[in-house]
């Protein structure tokens, strides 16, 4: 009677079995728990690493964009041909500008923004060369300086605010040769979403005037 009243207060074999599954079901439930949790966390990571990488590409672009010359330059009689230093297309825009002190070396700059293949990859890619005074075309952009802005781009597309027009016209590309645009618009699409429209006003650098015939230095007037 002894033995059978022992054998009574252990656990059977479809018991054990139960309390395994149970315990695998909890493992697994907290295995899967545990790669959400992980998988959450890096796109969070990666969501602000774009946050960031966007929030400076923006910056850049405002900063070199939005400041440009509007000297005019010596040319021939074709009045097709304009006289400034600026080129915008539906897909690339070329300008002089100032690159500010932050990100390097100062002072005017050629400036050139478009998208290139860069290790089999379409890239927003800006490139820069030191401005020379005498200078009456842009410089070769293939050895010129270059910053990568966006990674993985699947279109980039701008256009060009004539200010002059009431109300303000806005047109894909830029051939006016008697002046400048007002403001530039920027549309750009990755592959991890498309970036706010970026409106770009024209900040006319002051060594200018109005006329853009010519430009002042300390308060005077040189031509």
């Amino acid at each position: 009677m002894k033995i059978r009243a022992a054998r009574g207060l252990g656990f059977t074999l479809v018991e054990l079995l139960v309390v395994l599954t149970l315990l695998s079901l909890m493992v697994l439930a907290m295995a899967s728990a545990f790669r959400t949790v992980a998988q959450s966390q890096e796109r969070v990571d990666n969501k602000l690493t774009q946050i960031e990488d966007y929030r400076l590409a923006v910056g850049f672009i405002r900063d070199t964009l939005g400041r440009i010359s509007a000297r005019r330059q010596v040319r021939g009689m074709d009045e097709k041909t304009s006289s400034y230093l600026f080129a915008g297309a539906t897909d690339v825009v070329a300008w002089v500008g100032v690159m500010p002190a932050r990100y390097g070396s100062g002072g005017r700059h050629f400036f050139r923004l478009g998208l290139e293949k860069v290790e089999g990859q379409t890239r927003l890619v800006l490139r820069f060369v030191p401005w020379a005074p005498d200078a009456a075309a842009f410089p070769d952009w293939a050895a010129a300086d270059s910053r990568i802005l966006a990674d993985e781009v699947q279109a980039l597309s701008m256009r060009y605010e004539n200010d002059r027009e009431e109300p303000p016209a806005w047109g894909v590309g830029w051939a006016d040769p008697t002046q400048l645009p007002g403001r530039i618009a920027i549309d750009i699409a990755t592959v991890a979403g498309d970036w706010p429209t970026l409106v770009i006003p024209l900040y006319k650098l002051p060594l200018t005037d109005g006329s853009n015939e010519d430009f002042s230095v300390g308060g005077g007037r040189r031509r």
